[in-house]
């Protein structure tokens, strides 16, 4: 069972070793429709016996498979042929992401074009990439730096963004010549499947690709397997820290893009009206759901009570409705846990001292879904928990600072570090503030992404980078190799 619009082969099986295969206890994941709080689809999942048999099926093909020893050109050529065969599928992700978290139909169908097109970008990096360089060495006559797969990896998605972030782990693993086990999270499996039969169908050698969605006790076991050698997660800190803590005790290699409460720092060049239709409008992306959403808005004290009242103007505006209308703006989160903890925040920040200026209460008109107002807090203490913790939702926190050195201040006290903008008209300044904030990432004027850049975070927003060059590296071991005059490399 798939929602409309979803075609896959074998949503009862696992991809195991090159065959769709059933789960060893027959399990099963329901997916829900937040809009309609409808079960719109059933997938297949593993247990702890299927996590073992996918790592023995990425064990045996990275040990004595063909993969790790194919030149990086042909598997570069491999992989063309793999994005060859999910371009047709773009509207088939589309459906799916709407489906299972309420993303928006407006958004869906470019949003995953434009992933599928990024996944051309890694592959011929991958067939570019330098994975040896040889130099003159102090002590010896040849240095030769050599670049090697880290292994079998364990790539963890998160629900949001489900089909971008598991395809990039996906394809740099493959371009460094690993092999993969996909374990999405069990409220979006199906972007997995689709990769899966398009790795399939691409004929990638046995078990170099794996599928086994699954809920959180067999993801445990899956991350203690001795027959892993990395795992790369996207999600929540908490989760991170726990995996973090299970990786260093077998000393796994571990990458991690985790949570964030990133800062806009408005300056006071920037004008109000410009400055509110950015952030009441970046807030409703996603429903707020973004790791690197901007959700701290600091401003001058003076220019404080004028933005808020902007703010809460562009947000009153905005279109709340079903995810398939064209016209709306803002659907509904993404599951029934997620609408629960974004209103105890809300509740949370009322009791705080903050000023809730608007939103904070689900929409009167709609009866069925997740749906909850954009929200936006004033005059908001930067110690208080609205301010400090992960919300992944439409609320918004307005601060207000004394000055430029205390909106940096402001900015940096927080145990996150993901992203992170500078609000003002004088590109020079951007960048001077840009390096003063303890953050992975900074953009002028508003939330921007790069996906050809490396991204990631300092603190608790996680360790290792994604994206570029710079993303490759994270699944290869450097050899050095001394002798005693040049070689062929």
């Amino acid at each position: 069972m798939t929602p409309q619009g979803v075609n896959i082969a074998h949503p009862d099986m696992l991809y195991i070793g090159g065959q769709w295969v059933a789960p060893v206890d027959g399990g099963s994941i329901e997916i829900e429709n937040p809009a309609s709080e409808e079960i719109v689809g059933r997938v297949a999942e593993a247990g702890p016996a299927d996590m073992d048999r996918a790592v023995a099926a990425a064990r045996d093909a990275f040990d004595n498979g063909s993969w790790p020893r194919t030149s990086p050109v042909e598997r570069m050529a491999k992989l063309m042929q793999f994005v060859d065969l999910l371009e047709p599928r773009v509207p088939e992700l589309a459906a799916a992401w709407t489906a299972q978290i309420g993303g928006l139909a407006t958004m869906a169908g470019p949003m995953h074009g434009g992933a599928v097109m990024g996944l051309r970008g890694i592959a011929a990096m991958g067939g570019s990439f330098a994975f040896e360089e040889q130099r003159k060495g102090a002590t010896v006559d040849t240095v030769v730096i050599a670049y090697e797969p880290v292994g079998v990896v364990v790539a963890i998605a998160p629900w949001n963004a489900p089909f971008a972030i598991m395809a990039n782990k996906l394809f740099y693993a493959l371009v460094s010549g690993c092999t993969v086990v996909m374990k999405p999270s069990p409220e979006t499996p199906l972007e997995a499947y689709i990769l899966a039969e398009a790795a399939d169908a691409a004929g990638m050698p046995p078990g170099t690709v794996n599928l086994v969605p699954s809920h959180r006790e067999a993801a445990d076991h899956l991350i203690h397997s001795k027959g892993i050698d990395k795992v790369t997660f996207t999600g929540s800190s908490a989760a991170g820290c726990h995996i973090a803590s299970v990786c260093g005790s077998n000393m796994t290699r571990a990458t991690f893009e985790l949570g964030g409460k990133s800062a806009a720092i408005i300056r006071d060049d920037f004008p109000i009206e410009a400055a509110a239709q950015i952030l009441g409008n970046t807030i409703t992306v996603l429903s707020g759901q973004v790791c690197a959403m901007l959700t701290r808005a600091i401003v001058p004290r003076a220019r404080h009570d004028e933005l808020a009242e902007a703010i809460a103007k562009v947000m009153q505006g905005v279109k709340i409705g079903h995810p398939e209308d064209p016209e709306t703006q803002l659907g509904p989160v993404a599951m029934k846990r997620q609408l629960e903890r974004i209103e105890m925040y809300i509740e949370d920040g009322k009791k705080s001292g903050a000023t809730l200026v608007t939103g904070g209460s689900r929409p009167a008109n709609m009866n069925k879904g997740y749906y909850i107002e954009p929200t936006l807090f004033a005059n908001v203490d930067n110690t208080s928990r609205i301010a400090q913790e992960e919300i992944f939702g439409p609320v918004l926190c307005l601060i207000p600072a004394d000055d430029e050195a205390d909106m940096i201040r402001i900015a940096n006290e927080s145990e996150f570090g993901l992203n992170g903008s500078v609000f003002t008209n004088d590109a020079q300044a951007a960048y001077d503030i840009a390096r003063q904030v303890r953050t992975g990432a900074v953009a002028q004027n508003g939330m921007k992404l790069e996906w050809t850049a490396p991204f990631g975070g300092f603190k608790k927003s996680g360790i290792g980078r994604e994206g570029g060059e710079e993303g490759i590296y994270n699944f290869l071991e450097s050899k050095t190799i001394l002798v005693d005059a040049g070689v062929v490399v």
